[in-house]
């Protein structure tokens, strides 16, 4: 791409001077964009705070606070200026912190400086702006074959990427040998998406296993290869067993290898039960980051934000704000973990005590977090058709993913969990039956 603005290539020319992986790694759109410190911005930027200031695009009562509807005002219990403004494009500032404080907290291996994340609409905008600075069509991007399907809209649709998959499992764990030859195979440039827990299987690697793919990085990009990790996050801290990788792969990707960037992808949305606030965050790393290389990541991304959408929501990140700050919340984090590990436990009693009588229908896939877990029904049983059956027969939804079933432990009560696998077993039986 030719002609870029002088700004971009301002932000181009730090990342090279710096940290040069990462300007290397950028798809011909992340190249150009660039947030815009010119013009507009920069003008109401020089006029905040004057007495007269005709430069913002909101209307404001004659008391200078944002107009507002009492409709909307009195049912929410924060101030207007925290709820009717627009949001800086970055986010806001005190949550960004807060955010990367936890970061930290959450992830006691973590050395490497790390950008001060940038606020997305969700996870999933944070994915797609990841496509939009790094794949050009016809990239590859290596990835498991049991995954969310959104991935395909995301990566393969929106930006072009060839979904490189290899099998995710091999017999009780993860399949090293798979990624590895994945890796081998790929080209110089190599995008990795890594998703623990897993969606839809619910498995995160055990520390071993992660140690290898930690390995299998570092030899890669030892090689001259340039690769970039992204690691989605959605569902982090919630572990359920021990010798499992409890902080994300992201903290040692990080410091890995200088031809290695980390993309950390999470967010409120899993983690923090806050579905429908739409609040997640882009973090950036490479062993060596700089200060300057964070500045210009945190810019780039928030010229894509810019472009797109213009801000992330004001009263969703007050919301989180005022939760992160509150004297409660590691308390209650700690209480909901403990009603999912519960609802888990039981799945995993249930299918332990009963593989005689399951075992003809189903296998599970190997899991150990997040949310869900899948059953890889026998050849004879069609997934799908099991689920018309469990929905008009037995009042019971799950969800069809290829031949598996997945099964989202997180929205069932535990006294209901033996009874969801009851009618999952009598469906089976119905759908072999009918054949």
């Amino acid at each position: 791409m030719t002609d870029l603005n002088p700004e971009a290539e301002t932000l181009n020319t730090a990342l090279r001077d710096n940290n040069p992986i990462i300007e290397r790694l950028f798809s011909d759109k992340g190249r150009a964009i660039y947030y815009p410190k010119m013009g507009m911005l920069k003008q109401g930027a020089e006029a905040k705070g004057k007495r007269i200031n005709a430069t913002v695009g909101m209307a404001m009562e004659d008391d200078g606070t944002p107009m507002r509807l009492s409709a909307i005002s009195a049912i929410v219990q924060l101030e207007p200026k925290e709820i009717f403004p627009y949001a800086s494009s970055f986010g806001v500032p005190e949550l960004r912190t807060a955010w990367q404080d936890l970061i930290r907290e959450k992830n006691p291996s973590l050395k490497e400086k790390i950008s001060l994340p940038v606020v997305s609409i969700g996870l999933t905008q944070g994915l797609g702006i990841t496509g939009y600075l790094f794949i050009n069509p016809g990239d590859e991007l290596i990835i498991g074959d049991v995954l969310w399907g959104n991935y395909n809209l995301i990566f393969h649709y929106a930006h072009g990427a060839d979904l490189k998959r290899y099998r995710l499992f091999e017999g009780n764990g993860y399949n090293l040998q798979g990624f590895k030859q994945a890796m081998d195979v790929s080209g110089k440039k190599k995008i990795v998406l890594l998703n623990f827990p897993n969606n839809p299987t619910g498995y995160t690697v055990t520390k071993h296993e992660a140690d290898a793919i930690f390995e299998i990085l570092y030899d890669s990009a030892s090689a001259g290869n340039d690769i970039l990790v992204i690691t989605d996050d959605a569902y982090f801290g919630l572990v359920y067993e021990e010798g499992v990788l409890k902080e994300s792969p992201f903290a040692q990707i990080a410091g890995l290898h200088e031809n290695i960037l980390a993309v950390k992808i999470d967010g409120a949305t899993k983690e923090d039960y806050a579905w429908g606030l739409r609040v997640g965050f882009l973090t950036y790393s490479t062993k060596g980051m700089t200060k300057g290389s964070c500045e210009a990541m945190e810019e780039k991304t928030t010229g894509v934000i810019r472009g797109q959408i213009s801000n992330a929501s004001h009263l969703s990140q007050q919301l989180l704000l005022k939760a992160l700050e509150s004297a409660e919340y590691h308390e209650e984090k700690a209480a909901k973990y403990r009603l999912m590990k519960s609802r888990y436990d039981r799945v995993r009693r249930i299918l332990n005590e009963n593989e005689a009588l399951f075992s003809p229908y189903f296998t599970p896939l190997p899991f150990n977090s997040g949310y869900f877990m899948c059953l890889n029904l026998a050849e004879d049983i069609v997934s799908d058709t099991v689920r018309h059956v469990l929905l008009e027969k037995y009042d019971t939804g799950t969800v069809s993913v290829g031949n598996l079933l997945r099964i989202a432990f997180s929205s069932c009560a535990e006294k209901d969990i033996p009874e969801l696998f009851d009618n999952i077993i009598s469906a089976c039986r119905e759908v072999r039956d009918q054949r």
